[in-house]
């Protein structure tokens, strides 16, 4: 049976397509098969990317007053190797714990892994992709667009997610042993709610009936094993990493890094501290865009379930960990072995798209990046404040009308391209640069049966299943094997479908290169997938932006060198802990120095210790969820840093006898650390 490319996009293939359609349909090639998921090498390995806790901007939510003043739990970077022993063929996937994976850490990591291995590992065959949290550090980004939203470029937090990735990707690299993969499926109904409905319902009914409560339920996980043992887990689902909400100003990794903590620290015994972890288990996004873990909807109230924000994320994380454990329970041998991968360019800002993409069968066109006035709303389901009160989602935005000229500069092509969008910020033609990027890099990758079609935005769950549709015609693969990896290999805001776009909620307003961005990235996607099927090779493509080159303004003042607060020694205690509980939070204040003096990558602020005997032993540091490190000023003292430790005792700690151990760097007038430690008195948990 031969099924249309309109048929596909009409939605009227899609049953055919998720009963897996003949691979040989529609000019589809067959993808290279193997019994099962036997004949492969397998590596796991992680990297700590956290960055500056204090200080510095954060990433997310684009606002100026979230500026970090601690740590609730380190970034990481989760790698996986997997390599086809017989044809020899291997790709990497990396999750980050962070908002986005901007291009310009994407270019940096693939210039220092060409150092290192030549050209095993390529802009080919490696995806890095994130997990979208909204706490993780800011600055990271070369992109004006997105280093200027957190005070400008900061080049010690771009290194540490660039090191951090780097070294996952090698433990991972020297890890590698023969291993087994594993293929599950599940659904998670409470983990997510659609936060543009509006958008969403201006869909046509075959797109709406895929989505009944109008979120994407699907759960995928893969199991890999080396010999008899589990040593990976990459569940894959779609949820915001929101739920500590704009009002957090703790380094973090929201509620897949709360998932992530459960399986590998709770259920593994894992410590990332202690060399080499036996088990690693990531929890990547996919059609993400409109999807909150916010539950309740409420504008500018971001809650649910509970009105407890970091409730809500333990909520949301464990309820993600516990399905991604069920169909890691019930992964089954794949039909198909190998791996394989493509990877194309594309310049988002000038695509001519083809009648057959688009809803009415016009021909199309985008246009250079430009961000509308509700993209400036922010989301009023995920967002506490906005930076501008002024502006609200949809095109009610009356005052940014009134300005008139605000787009004046703009050719008439791309405001109809952009129409019916009111464009705030024409950030594809600002000087000196585009502010973001344009030409971006679209992947297909292949593990067994799992296909991975890898985008650089947040794909609405509509807009994913347009592309999946097709990428499963393609090649010929049920639709339940094609995941939308968004987050993946650069950053460039959203895509809605243009029925959605009409409505400019916030999600419109941020799909940055007009009504036809999603036919643009499916004619793209189309194209490489056709690519893969045949064999064929479409080359790099238009070469990106070099993000090296040029300004990178940093607004943010010098840290002034380090003195201890007045009257005191660094490391001396403030405020001593008191006797406590389970339940309770014991507090310690230590005479301390700027966090950002030494991020302790791979290591830790502080212990908490139990005495065992003569020894003192670690039973929990700044990783574990139970623990916050907090920085301040003193009043009055500028270059004074007063550091506290909370440990919220968790249910079932041993009574006995405690302490904080904190280990702090001072940094003098000529730029050089010393290291000092400071170490509270002795309490009592019974």
């Amino acid at each position: 049976m031969t099924v249309s490319r309109r048929s596909v996009l009409a939605g009227t293939a899609a049953g055919a397509v998720a009963a897996g359609m003949s691979a040989n349909s529609a000019g589809a090639q067959p993808l290279r098969h193997r019994a099962d998921g036997q004949g492969y090498l397998i590596g796991c390995g992680i990297g700590d990317i956290t960055g500056a806790p204090a200080g510095q901007g954060m990433m997310g939510y684009s606002e100026a007053d979230q500026v970090a003043t601690g740590l609730l739990s380190r970034c990481w970077a989760r790698a996986y190797v997997i390599a086809d022993r017989a044809a020899g063929d291997r790709i990497v996937f990396v999750t980050t714990d962070n908002a986005c994976l901007f291009q310009s850490v994407h270019l940096e990591v693939m210039r220092r892994l060409a150092m290192r291995y030549g050209n095993l590992y390529t802009e080919r065959n490696v995806n890095i992709n994130a997990t979208h949290n909204h706490n993780s550090c800011g600055g990271t980004a070369r992109e004006y667009a997105y280093s200027l939203a957190a005070y400008g470029f900061q080049q010690n937090s771009f290194e540490a997610e660039v090191n951090g990735i780097v070294a996952a990707i090698a433990q991972a690299h020297e890890r590698l042993t023969p291993g087994t993969i594993m293929l599950g499926h599940g659904e998670l109904h409470d983990a997510s709610a659609n936060r543009s409905r509006v958008a969403f319902e201006l869909d046509p009914a075959p797109d709406k009936a895929v989505f009944p409560n109008a979120i994407d339920p699907a759960i995928t996980v893969l199991r890999l094993r080396q010999g008899g043992r589990d040593v990976g887990a990459i569940t894959w689902f779609a949820t915001h990493g929101t739920s500590l909400t704009d009002r957090n100003t703790l380094i973090s990794t929201d509620n897949k890094g709360y998932a992530s903590y459960r399986w590998e620290h709770d259920e593994m015994g894992v410590r990332h501290g202690d060399g080499q972890p036996r088990f690693l288990a990531a929890f990547a996004q996919t059609n993400t865009g409109d999807m909150t873990p916010n539950l309740n909807c409420i504008p500018m109230h971001p809650s649910g379930p509970t009105e407890n924000n970091r409730l809500n994320c333990t909520i949301i994380g464990e309820r993600q960990y516990r399905a991604g454990r069920a169909a890691f329970a019930s992964a089954r041998a794949m039909n198909r072995g190998g791996v394989d991968a493509v990877a194309h360019y594309v310049n988002m800002a000038d695509i001519a798209v083809d009648g057959s993409y688009t809803p009415d069968g016009k021909p199309a066109r985008t246009a250079p990046a430009m961000m509308g006035a509700s993209a400036m709303a922010t989301s009023e389901e995920d967002n506490w404040n906005s930076q501008l009160s002024f502006l609200q989602e949809g095109d009610a935005n009356p005052m940014v009308a009134a300005l008139g000229g605000i787009d004046a500069p703009i050719e008439q092509w791309m405001r109809d391209a952009q129409a019916p969008k009111l464009i705030a910020a024409p950030l594809g033609i600002l000087p000196p640069r585009p502010w973001n990027p344009q030409v971006l890099m679209l992947q297909i990758m292949r593990i067994g049966d799992l296909v991975l079609a890898c985008g650089p935005a947040e794909y609405t769950v509509v807009a994913g299943l347009r592309i999946r549709r097709l990428v499963a015609h393609a090649l010929g693969v049920p639709l339940e094997h094609v995941l939308m990896q968004g987050y993946a290999n650069g950053y460039s805001q959203y895509v809605t479908t243009p029925e959605e776009y009409v409505s400019q909620q916030y999600e419109g307003g941020e799909t940055q290169f007009g009504r036809w961005t999603l036919p643009a990235y499916m004619q793209e996607f189309d194209r490489l997938a056709r690519a893969l099927a045949a064999r064929t090779d479409l080359g790099r493509g238009p070469a990106p932006l070099d993000w090296t080159s040029g300004l990178q303004p940093n607004l943010l003042p010098p840290v002034p060198p380090d003195v201890p607060v007045a009257g005191h020694a660094y490391g001396d205690v403030l405020t001593q802990p008191a006797d406590g509980v389970a339940g309770q939070t014991i507090t310690a204040e230590f005479c301390g120095a700027h966090p950002n003096n030494d991020f302790h990558i791979g290591g830790t602020y502080f212990e908490v210790q139990r005495v065992n005997g003569t020894d003192w032993q670690r039973v929990q540091d700044d990783n574990d969820w139970c623990t916050e490190l907090h920085w301040r000023r003193p009043d009055g003292q500028p270059a004074a840093s007063i550091v506290r430790i909370q440990w919220t005792v968790p249910s079932g700690t041993h009574p006995g006898r405690y302490r904080i151990h904190y280990t702090g760097d001072h940094r003098d007038v000529a730029g050089h650390n010393t290291r000092f430690t400071g170490t509270s008195a002795e309490f009592t948990i019974v």
